[in-house]
């Protein structure tokens, strides 16, 4: 049978880490076995679901480079399909209509608690008679389809669990519709998968308990069950149950943020996976040729975000530095980048202490715009203010008297190195690197001066001599 794999989320929130990485997973092993991926868009929630949503799922999973290989289906456009397999449900006995009240369902299961047993469905609706029904249908009355669940073992072999098997008997009869046209999850996932011919379901570890209602209509309605496999939890790092402030964050929110796609892939593919030879950067390309469910883990997988922020930053040193100028422009102002020279020259300086795009900002507006400093920050260590003018006024006659064309941080550092030397490296280049920088902490004044260029170098090193003041008279 071929691979056919399909994302199904529900339109109801933006798409979030967890539901990116069950797509990443499905797609690596439609990829790997040469299949196809599918997405499906849950949307029969009809209060909950908004168009916005299903824009942003499939936003993301584009930027992600997860791409589907038919259309797109909607359950909102399948009702008539539905609304046949509950009709022949209803028709062969195999589901019934149920009339009971939340108050009296809410009593039933409170005296099973109170007995010690697990709540389930009572089957006080299942012996009505079609004209009891069809009596109380006429009136109108508030009702939900349920669906007889036999009293068996169900089992099926889960391809990261091995076998699983589960007691029906426990579950009683499940709700599985409001109405002809209101279907519910677990009966729409069995029609839905079996008319796209889905031959793998792969989704999380939660929904497990899902798949013994979901065997049942199979067999109920003679449909050819799909192989199963139950990813793993995503933890902690105290390997708890991953925080919403993580978990529940929406993708939009670190691509805001400027982690790179390449590396969510990364880091998302390694939460619960592992490649043949260990390692923590791999590739896409990689990615498909070594991806199979045997080597999914079943334990719960770390998320580990000083990780996630480590693995952007690898990626971001790997991209040319023109690409990431160009990962830029959805940060930053477009006049910063009407001088691209200048702007490479800006990245290059700071790229290495980026962990994500956004840190960009931080990290070198004061090559920019001058911020506001303290004048004593320009003095080292005891020096006085006329010790440190001195010195910048020295570096000032350097800057100025170079014709080297063009211009850059290597044609005055001798000059600016033997300086230091005579005056002490500390007493010459910490005032520099201030002055240039308005900065405690910076990158070092060569490189700087070639960052910045010959008229800004000379225009900042003025306003550091300025702010230490005019020399006494003599």
């Amino acid at each position: 049978m071929p691979i056919r794999v399909r994302f199904a989320p529900s339109p109801t929130g933006f798409l979030t880490l967890g539901g990116a990485r069950t797509a990443l997973f499905n797609w690596l092993f439609a990829r790997n076995g040469g299949g196809q991926f599918l997405l499906r868009i849950e949307d029969t929630d009809r209060e909950r679901s908004k168009d916005e949503y299903e824009t942003d799922i499939k936003e993301m999973l584009e930027w992600l480079g997860i791409t589907w290989d038919e259309p797109p289906v909607r359950q909102t456009e399948r009702l008539d399909l539905y609304e046949s397999a509950l009709a022949r449900l209803l028709a062969e006995h195999k589901a019934y209509w149920c009339f009971c009240s939340e108050e009296e369902l809410d009593a039933t299961y409170q005296a099973q608690l109170a007995q010690g047993f697990s709540p389930k469905y009572s089957g006080k609706c299942r012996s009505l008679s079609e004209s009891e029904v069809a009596e109380r249908r006429g009136r109108k009355e508030p009702a939900v389809i349920r669906f007889k669940v036999p009293e068996k073992i169900y089992s099926f072999t889960d391809l990261v669990r091995g076998r699983v098997e589960f007691n029906a008997g426990l579950i009683g009869d499940v709700v599985i519709a409001k109405g002809l046209r209101e279907p519910l999850y677990n009966f729409a996932v069995v029609i839905d998968d079996a008319d796209m011919k889905i031959s793998h379901v792969i989704r999380g570890e939660e929904h497990i308990s899902n798949t013994p209602k979901q065997l049942a209509l199979y067999e109920a309605l003679g449909l050819d069950r799909p192989q199963f496999a139950h990813l793993p939890l995503i933890l902690g790092p105290d390997r708890k149950k991953l925080s919403k402030r993580f978990l529940v964050n929406a993708l939009k929110d670190y691509r805001h943020d400027g982690y790179l796609p390449d590396a969510l892939i990364n880091f998302m593919v390694l939460l619960g996976w592992h490649p043949t030879v260990d390692r923590e950067i791999i590739n896409r390309e990689d990615m498909v040729k070594e991806f199979t469910m045997k080597r999914v883990q079943k334990a719960g997988a770390i998320f580990n975000p000083e990780k996630l922020e480590w693995l952007n930053a690898m990626y971001l040193k790997q991209l040319p530095i023109e690409q990431v100028v160009q990962q830029l422009k959805g940060f930053l102002p477009a006049h910063l980048f009407a001088n691209e020279a200048f702007m490479v020259k800006v990245v290059s300086l700071v790229r290495d202490r980026m962990k994500k795009l956004a840190d960009f900002s931080g990290l070198a507006a004061f090559l920019f715009e001058l911020p506001e400093y303290s004048p004593a920050l320009l003095n080292w260590k005891q020096n006085s203010a006329a010790v440190t003018r001195e010195n910048l006024s020295a570096v000032l006659g350097i800057i100025t008297a170079c014709t080297t064309e063009p211009f850059s941080g290597a044609a005055v550092e001798s000059a600016i190195m033997e300086l230091a030397t005579t005056r002490g490296r500390g007493d010459v280049l910490w005032p520099l690197r201030v002055a240039l920088s308005g900065q405690d902490a910076s990158p070092g004044p060569i490189e700087l001066i070639d960052t910045l260029g010959k008229d800004e170098v000379i225009r900042r090193i003025q306003v550091g001599i300025v702010k230490l003041g005019t020399p006494a008279l003599v």
